[in-house]
C-alpha cells in the first residue's frame, strides 16, 4: 500500500517537521500534504493510516516537543474565538455522526476522520505563527500548484496521469474533453487552485516573491483549465469576482443587502425556489449542475429527517442521491442542524474578522489589500462548496486559510497599535502642527522628533 518512493518522501518531510523552525517547517508539511495520494497508506493490524494522516501526527508531535512553541506561545494570539468554532464544529461531526450510526467499525472510521480534521487544524494554526509563515505558506502553495499544473496538463497531451503508479486515477473523458486528475482529482484539484488566485496576486503585489507568485497564477490557471470542470472554474471566476469588489469595499454593507434583496425578489416572482438557479450553471457543457440542485431542494425538503442527529439514507430520496457533492449538505446530513451552523459560523466570523481589521486599517493600502485576498479567497470557498464536499486535502485548505486570517488579522492590530503608541510618545515640533499627518509620520519614522 506504501511506494518505496512515497516512503522516502515521507521520512524527509517528517525530519523537516521535526528540526527546521517554527515558521518555516510548514513548506514540506504543505507539499507533501498535497503532492502525495490519498492512496497511500500504511497498514497496521486492522488499522488504516494514510501518509496525510501520518504527516499530521508528525507535526502534532511537533507541537507537544518541550520549548517548540516558543515565546509566542502554541498559538500565537491564544485559542481564539474562530479556533474555537472550528473545535466545536469538528466535535459536534464526530459525536453526531457516531450517534447515528452506532456501530464500533463505523467509530474507528469516523474518529480518524477527526483526527484528519481537528489534528490537521490545530497543526497548521500552529506551523503559521507569523506573517513571515503566511508569505512562506502561499510561497509553497504556489510550488503546489506548478507541479499540479504541469502533470495535469500532460494529461491532456498523453491521457496518463503522472500519479497513476501512486494510486492516482487515470483521466476521464466527458463530452470529448479529457478532466485531468492530478493527484487531488478533477473537482478537488481544479477547485483547489482556483481558490488561491487572490493569494497569488497578494504575493504578486507585495513586491518581495514576483518569481514565486508568477508560477503559482501560471499553475493555477492550468489545473482549472486542464480539469475542464464547471465547479473550478466557478471557484476560479468567483476568487475574481470578489477581488473586483476591491473598489467597493467602503460600500459592502449596501452590495450584501443588496444581493440578498435581489435573491429574495428572485423567489418570489421564479416559477421554482431561488435555489434552482444552480440548475442553470454550467460553463463546461457537461455539468451535472441539476444533480447540486436537487440535493440542495431534497435537503430542504426533508429538513425534519436530519436537523438533529442527521440522516444516513439519503440515498433514498432520488436517483444519484447518495453523491452528497455539496459541503453545506454534507455538513447538515451527516452532522445535523448544529455542525452546520457551526460550519457556517466558520465562515462568519471569518468575515467578520476581516471586514472589522480592514475598516482599523483603512488609508494602509498594503494592509487592506492583504486583508481583501484572504476575504477573496474565502467567498471563493464558500462558492466552491455548493458545488463539491471537501475530502482531507481541500479540507486542510481551508484551515491554512483560516489559521491565515487569524495571523492577519492579529498582525494587523498589532502593528495599527504600534503606530499608534509611537505617535503617543514622540513630540511634535510646532513648525509642523499644521502639516499633513504622513508627512509628520514620514519625519517621525526618519527620526527628526525627539522623545
Amino acid at each position: 500500500m506504501l511506494h518505496p518512493l512515497v516512503a522516502l518522501l515521507m521520512l524527509i518531510a517528517i525530519m523537516q517537521i521535526l528540526t527546521l523552525p517554527r515558521n518555516k517547517a510548514i513548506a514540506p508539511f504543505l507539499v507533501t500534504f498535497f503532492t502525495i495520494p490519498t492512496a497511500q497508506v500504511v497498514l497496521v493490524g486492522p488499522l488504516h493510516f494514510p501518509v496525510l494522516r501520518i504527516l499530521i501526527l508528525t507535526g502534532l508531535a511537533r507541537m507537544a516537543l518541550p520549548r517548540s512553541a516558543g515565546s509566542g506561545g502554541t498559538f500565537t494570539g491564544g485559542f481564539n474565538m474562530l479556533d474555537q468554532i472550528v473545535v466545536f464544529w469538528t466535535a459536534s461531526a464526530l459525536i453526531v455522526v457516531s450517534l447515528q450510526w452506532m456501530d464500533p467499525q463505523g467509530l474507528i472510521k469516523f474518529v480518524g476522520d477527526f483526527l484528519d480534521s481537528l489534528g490537521g487544524y490545530l497543526v497548521v494554526r500552529f506551523l503559521i505563527p507569523d506573517r513571515e509563515a503566511v508569505r512562506l505558506t502561499v510561497r509553497a502553495l504556489a510550488l503546489i500548484c506548478l507541479i499540479q499544473g504541469m502533470c495535469m496538463l500532460s494529461e491532456q497531451f498523453t491521457h496518463r496521469n503522472v500519479f497513476a503508479f501512486l494510486g492516482a486515477n487515470q483521466p476521464t473523458i466527458r463530452n470529448g474533453k479529457i478532466r485531468s486528475e492530478g493527484v487531488m482529482g478533477t473537482l478537488f484539484g481544479g477547485t483547489f487552485a482556483g481558490v488561491l488566485i487572490p493569494l497569488f496576486l497578494w504575493l504578486w503585489t507585495a513586491g518581495k516573491s514576483k518569481f514565486a507568485a508568477a508560477l503559482g497564477l501560471i499553475g493555477a490557471t492550468a489545473m482549472v483549465f486542464a480539469s475542464h470542470a464547471s465547479t473550478s472554474w466557478l471557484a476560479y471566476g468567483s476568487s475574481l469576482l470578489g477581488l473586483s469588489f476591491w473598489f467597493a469595499r467602503k460600500r459592502m454593507r449596501l452590495v450584501r443587502w443588496g444581493i440578498v434583496t435581489a435573491l429574495v425578489g428572485c423567489h418570489l416572482f421564479m416559477n421554482g425556489p431561488v435555489w434552482s438557479l444552480i440548475e442553470k450553471i454550467d460553463l463546461t457543457g457537461g455539468s451535472s449542475s441539476y444533480h447540486r440542485y436537487e440535493l440542495v431542494d431534497n435537503c430542504i425538503r426533508h429538513f425534519s429527517d436530519w436537523w438533529l442527529l442527521g440522516y444516513k439514507y439519503y440515498g433514498r430520496w432520488g436517483f444519484d442521491m447518495w453523491d452528497l457533492c455539496n459541503q453545506f449538505v454534507v455538513a447538515a446530513l451527516t452532522g445535523g442542524l448544529i455542525t452546520l451552523i457551526s460550519f457556517i459560523m466558520i465562515y462568519s466570523r471569518s468575515f467578520g474578522l476581516i471586514g472589522k481589521t480592514r475598516k482599523r486599517v483603512q488609508g494602509i493600502r498594503a494592509q487592506e489589500w492583504f486583508l481583501w485576498c484572504l476575504g477573496s479567497s474565502l467567498f471563493a470557498n464558500v462558492v466552491a462548496s455548493f458545488g463539491i464536499n471537501y475530502m482531507i486535502q481541500l479540507q486542510l485548505m481551508l484551515f491554512v486559510l483560516i489559521a491565515c486570517v487569524s495571523i492577519g488579522v492579529l498582525k494587523t492590530r498589532t502593528t495599527v497599535e504600534k503606530k499608534q503608541i509611537r505617535y503617543a510618545v514622540y513630540t511634535v515640533e510646532p513648525k509642523d502642527i499644521d502639516a499633513p499627518v504622513h508627512s509628520r509620520y514620514s519625519r517621525l519614522e526618519s527620526g527628526a522628533y525627539s522623545r
